[in-house]
């Protein structure tokens, strides 16, 4: 992994202003992916209309930009059927080209060196290693006691990850070096993990739990959890401010089972020095927080809005909330382009 150049903030190069020049001549574009409609609506962020639409494989879940900042890759699970795919997009065109054929790819990362894939192959436990340009499949890790393996932070050096279980209540520590499971911490009332983040420092791991509602604290070297703050129902996403002193929480209210009300969404705002919630802003009339990321200026928080087929604009002074109807069960969506030298995965997790 390229050397931090600030070891108190990991963050220093996701700075507004920060671009790097391989995302020169990029379309400012939001691309959603649309889980149930198997397509990617692309939103002007300026005027906050969809300006494109087109269909990618079934059950798109993020949208992954890669390491070298030069393509965006739509991740196609296919809901547990062989028929997973990757979609890349190039996001100076904001055109998506040919599918490659992938096992169950429901997220990804990619190594610190940026030589390989990290395909977070949920349904099979299972992490998949593969050639970051061509996806040829080179190695694999089980990870067979985290079931619902999906979402995944970084060490400082690049060394080793944590990756959630969402259906197991578990964390899994990755060696990344030598390839293979450290070990696993069962969260004390964790139900399902969903999204995890490094504190500024590179000490300190935030994870989303779903069912706990609220952020479970875990001390990254030692790989034990330290602390707990609530947040809101739903517990989901997290993303960090571009000055690197806070933390936003997606918390995206009950799950929609059988036509049942759910609970109100809403995001909360951790400060990281304190590791206070110090702001909540509801959704007027309820709302489905998902997944997403901030806008390059650090203005906005954007995310999906998972069972009201929309997306939300959070304006991050105050809260207050813009939404834009999309496609069905909007998903990962990506902001782009973003500040930063390299992407490790996910939604745009930059350093």
């Amino acid at each position: 992994m390229p050397g931090v150049p600030d070891p108190s903030n990991l963050y220093s190069e996701i700075a507004e202003g920060k671009l790097s020049e391989a995302v020169k001549g990029h379309l400012p574009r939001v691309y959603v992916p649309n889980l149930q409609s198997n397509d990617v609506w692309v939103i002007d962020p300026a005027t906050l209309k969809v300006v494109d639409r087109f269909r990618v494989g079934v059950n798109p879940q993020h949208v992954v930009p890669s390491w070298d900042l030069k393509t965006l890759w739509v991740a196609n699970n296919a809901e547990n059927t062989p028929n997973g795919s990757l979609t890349p997009i190039d996001p100076a065109t904001g055109k998506a080209g040919k599918a490659i054929k992938v096992d169950d790819p429901y997220n990804m990362y990619w190594t610190p060196d940026g030589k390989e894939a990290i395909v977070v192959a949920e349904a099979f436990k299972r992490l998949d290693f593969r050639d970051a340009k061509t996806m040829a499949m080179k190695s694999s890790i089980d990870a067979p006691e985290c079931d619902g393996i999906n979402h995944a932070d970084f060490s400082i050096d690049g060394k080793w990850a944590i990756f959630t279980c969402e259906f197991t209540g578990k964390l899994v520590k990755i060696d990344l070096v030598n390839r293979k499971v450290l070990g696993y911490l069962k969260l004390s009332k964790g139900r399902m993990p969903q999204d995890i983040r490094v504190s500024p420092d590179g000490k300190t791991f935030y994870v989303a739990d779903m069912m706990a509602d609220g952020v479970f604290v875990v001390d990254g070297p030692s790989f034990q959890e330290t602390g707990f703050i609530h947040t809101g129902k739903g517990t989901h996403g997290l993303y960090p401010s571009r000055d690197g002193k806070s933390l936003y929480v997606a918390n995206r209210g009950s799950n929609k089972i059988h036509g049942a009300k759910r609970g109100p969404g809403s995001v909360s705002v951790i400060d990281f020095a304190s590791q206070k919630v110090v702001a909540n802003w509801p959704i007027p009339g309820g709302g489905s927080p998902d997944m997403g990321n901030v806008s390059e200026d650090g203005k906005q928080l954007w995310l999906s809005g998972r069972y009201d087929n929309v997306v939300y604009v959070f304006d991050t002074t105050n809260g207050k909330v813009q939404i834009v109807p999309v496609g069905k069960e909007p998903h990962g969506l990506t902001v782009w382009p973003q500040p930063g030298r390299y992407s490790l995965g996910h939604t745009g997790n930059m350093r």
